[in-house]
Formats: structure tokens, sequence, C-alpha cells
């Protein structure tokens, strides 16, 4: 009686799951991608960056800048000679225009130029690398959820066993064909299985969460679909490795950081440089608008700063450190790529040879299972046989899901490092 109250409260606790939003694998990618602060970020840089781009541009055109204005003013005084205070008035007009242009930078502009274009470019990639990271991190949490839905599953299918065992322990035993510790095994075996529902459950629902978060949406998201299954088959190692080393977002990403680094040293050089400037400026000005003054006039001007305290100095070293740290990450990215290459490769090999193994091995516990339950029918087994051939078989589905879950992990794991689906 206790054991069927635990049932129905750990069905019922589970109840809830349908009542949750369900999402696809693909569709819980592109609710990441627009969700995740790091693509949002990456956005923002690679706007930033473009906006940077612009302004480089905009460096090569002369500065404008329009005026006008008007004012008006009343004065009193005293006129000695009607003795009385005179009131006056007077009324001025101005406008103006004004142009500037450095003709010449010491090469800054075109420096600039080159680093704003190559700012743009690794905020490009930046923006890539976080896309197949957040891709990687959403595949990670679906199939996650999937696989904690399959262990939720293998539970259930183990209480059921429990259960039906538990019903031909107490029949044989009404027919005196068996002892009352049958029953105690079989009551013993329902709980065990109970409590691994439970924590099935448990693990379901925090993976749920998980991906809820993963995908910006409030409370549980439930993982539909079905579980995908993946034989990587012959794969050409050799030109995989070259493809990774050649195309991985890590690496594109450290490559553009350095090239970006080092377009900054031209631009600290050019303070070495002296710059000349052209401005013109012309205004009207006078108290009536059909009679005012025009006047003009054209300046150039050189400014070469010979000594700032080693402030240029301190900014070329700068340029030059940040540099040769951007370029020993794009090294090491590189050795790391290479590194993460064969250990992804070796754990998705591995992982296909396990899903092997546990399906041989579930074809066979269930076989023994279905074995061990006709011998005792028959009076010919134990108890003892039944639940431990029951055991292995509940082994072996769990071993089976968590093998399938490794595969598609590594797959996942592996495309991110490649950049592209295999």
């Amino acid at each position: 009686m206790a054991a069927r109250v635990l049932l129905a409260s750990v069905l019922t606790a589970g109840s809830g799951i349908a009542q949750t939003r369900t999402v696809t694998l693909d569709e819980a990618v592109a609710l990441a991608l627009q969700a995740q602060p790091a693509v949002v970020q990456a956005r923002g840089d690679l706007n930033v960056a473009r906006a940077s781009q612009r302004e480089a541009i905009g460096n090569w055109l002369p500065s404008l800048s329009a005026s006008s204005g008007w004012s008006t003013n009343s004065s009193e005084r005293f006129d000695p000679n009607t003795q009385r205070t005179v009131s006056a008035a007077s009324t001025s007009y101005s406008a103006g225009l004004s142009a500037s242009l450095e003709v010449f930078d010491g090469f800054r502009r075109p420096a600039q130029n080159r680093a704003a274009g190559a700012t743009t470019a690794a905020a490009e990639v930046g923006l890539v690398n976080q896309r197949f990271q957040v891709t990687l991190q959403t595949k990670q949490a679906f199939f996650n959820a999937l696989a904690a839905a399959d262990l939720v599953r293998v539970s259930e299918t183990r209480v059921q066993r429990a259960e039906q065992q538990l019903k031909i322990s107490k029949e044989k035993l009404a027919a005196g064909s068996a002892t009352r510790s049958d029953t105690l095994r079989g009551t013993v075996e329902l709980g065990n299985a109970l409590l691994q529902l439970l924590n099935a459950r448990t693990a379901l629902a925090t993976n749920e969460a998980n991906l809820a978060r993963m995908v910006g949406v409030d409370g549980a998201v439930r993982a539909v679909g079905d579980s995908p299954s993946f034989d990587p088959g012959t794969l050409d190692t050799t030109a995989l490795r070259q493809e990774a080393l050649a195309n991985a977002p890590s690496i594109r990403l450290a490559e553009a950081q350095a090239s970006a680094a080092d377009a900054q040293i031209p631009v600290a050089r050019a303070q070495y440089f002296p710059s000349l400037t052209a401005s013109y400026q012309q205004s009207l000005s006078g108290n009536q608008l059909s009679a005012l003054n025009d006047s003009w006039s054209l300046r150039l001007s050189v400014s070469w700063p010979l000594f700032n305290g080693f402030s240029r100095e301190l900014g070329l070293s700068r340029s030059f450190a940040s540099r040769d740290a951007a370029v020993a990450r794009a090294d090491d990215a590189r050795r790391q790529a290479n590194a993460q290459f064969t250990q992804e490769l070796a754990s998705l090999l591995a992982a296909r040879q396990r899903v092997a193994i546990a399906e041989a091995s579930r074809a066979a516990g269930a076989e023994d299972l279905r074995v061990q339950q006709e011998r005792y029918r028959l009076g010919l087994a134990t108890i003892v046989e039944v639940l431990t051939s029951q055991v292995s078989l509940d082994q072996a589905d769990v071993d089976l899901v968590q093998a399938r879950l490794d595969l598609l992990l590594a797959k996942a794991q592996l495309e991110a490092l490649l950049g592209r689906e295999l």
C-alpha cells in the first residue's frame, strides 16, 4: 500500500512537465543567439568598430561650422541741450562660416584607417566565435535535457518492471511456490526504482531550468524531438586537423586581434611627425541686414611637438607590447586548437565505441532478464537471480543513454572547434 502511495506521488510530481514550453534544437539555438549577453556584447562591439571605421574615413574630410547671431540693446543718456534723458537702441547682425582641414598629419590618418579596418575585422571574427561558443553551450544544455528525459523514461521502465516482478512474487507466494522473502526483496527493488525515478525527475527539472536560462525564457523549457544519433563513420583526421588549424574561430579571432594590435604601431609612430592644418573663415557683421560687412581669412599652421615628456615613447612601447602579447596569444591559440582537436577526436571515437558496447550490453541484459523471469516462473531460479538481471538491464539502459550523450557532446565540441557542422 505504501509503495502505491509513493508511486502516485512520484508520478504526480512529474505531471507538470507537459505544461512547460517546448523547443527543438534549432529553436533553442536561435533563441540563445538572441538572448545570450556574450553575443549581444559581440554585436555591440562590431557596431562600435564599424562606427570607428567611419570616423577614421571622416578624418580625411574638412570640418565645417556655421554661426549666426542677432543682438539688440538700449541705452539712456542725458541731453544737455534739451535738459532731458534720451533713450537710444541699436541692433547688430552677424554670420560666419569656417572650415578646417589637416593637410598633413604625419601619416596618422592612413594608419588609423588600417587600424580601424583591422579592429572591425577582429570584431566580425569575435562575433562569429561567440556564436559558435553559444551554439555549443546551447547544444550541451539541450542534449543534457534530452538525456535527462531519457533517464526518466528508463527509471519509469524500471518501476514498471519492479511492479510486475513484485506482482509475480505475490502470486507465487499465494500459490505456495515462493517465500515471503521474495516479496520483500521485490518491495525493496520497487522502492529503489522509485528513488531512482525521483532523482531522475529532479535532474530533469534542473537541466530544463538550465536550458531555459540558456535560451532566455523564464521558467522551465522542455527539449523535444527524437534523441539525435550520430555515426562519425570514417573520418579523415589529417584533413580535419588542417581545417581546424586554418578555420577554427578561436584561431581566426586571435590572429585578427594580433593584426589589430600590429596596426596600432604606425598610429603611435605618427606622433613623431609634424602636422599641417589649413583653415578658412568668412564672416558677415553689421547693424543692417542690407549692408553687412564681409571679411574672410585663410590660415596655414604647422605643429610639431619636439618633446612631450616621453609620452610618445610610452605610447609606442605600449603598442609594441600589445602587439607581441597578441602574437603570442595567436600562437598559443593554434597550439591549443591542435591539442583540443586531438582530445575531442579521441572523445568522439571513444564515445562511438561506448555506444556500440552499451547497445550490445543492453540487448544481452534484456535477453538475460527474459530468461531469468521465465526460469523463476518455472521455479528454476531464485528472486535474487531475477533482481540481479533486472538491475543489470537497468544499468545497461543508463549506460546507453550516457554513451549517446557523450557522443553528441563530443560531436558538438568538435563542431565548435572546426567552425562548421559535421
